[in-house]
């Protein structure tokens, strides 16, 4: 199954390299195992799944940020046909779509305040993703929250330095999401 493939890569290789257009090709020379694509549109992204896969990196579209695919059944289907490994979504029936599809899905939260924050076991519960993505990943208390669940968690956003992907690692997460690319040598 896909999602404990990638998991197990998660483990050795515990940094992802979260990008936009003009990162990618760095992305697929870099030591990481997993792509999120944060921006993409119709015109490209078979192309570059194609270059991913090529490289033998995982990679997983922002559909929320893909211009010109659908956010919903269609634009799902869309990516599973184009080789996409899985989806990032906030939208619980994006997610709901991904899973039917067998595409490994990853519920990205905002941890902005106290409400959003208990909300998650609510979503998470309705939705059931594979993996949960918390921002910004650099907030201890809320990786240990969350890390200890049944649900894998990806600390991501505004992740800059070695010592905040080593203390979100130590917290419980299973890895880190950063755009940073000197983060993806270490």
């Amino acid at each position: 199954m896909i999602v404990l493939e990638l998991m197990k890569s998660l483990e050795e290789t515990p940094v992802i390299a979260a990008v936009r257009d003009r990162l990618f090709d760095k992305a697929l020379q870099a030591p990481v195992d997993v792509i999120f694509l944060l921006g993409c549109d119709i015109a490209t992204i078979e192309q570059r799944i194609k270059a991913a896969k090529e490289a033998g990196k995982y990679i997983l579209i922002h559909i929320d940020l893909a211009d010109g695919i659908g956010k919903d059944k269609s634009g799902i289907k869309f990516l599973a046909a184009c080789g996409a490994d899985g989806i990032i979504s906030t939208r619980s029936n994006l997610i709901k779509f991904a899973k039917e599809q067998g595409l490994v899905t990853i519920q990205r939260f905002f941890a902005y305040d106290s409400h959003g924050v208990n909300s998650i076991d609510d979503v998470l519960a309705a939705t059931k993703p594979d993996i949960m993505e918390i921002m910004p990943g650099v907030i201890g208390k809320i990786i240990q929250r969350f890390s200890g669940g049944t649900i894998p968690l990806i600390a991501g956003g505004l992740v800059e330095t070695r010592q905040e992907v080593t203390t979100a690692l130590k917290l419980g997460a299973l890895a880190v999401s950063t755009g940073k690319e000197e983060l993806w040598y270490d």
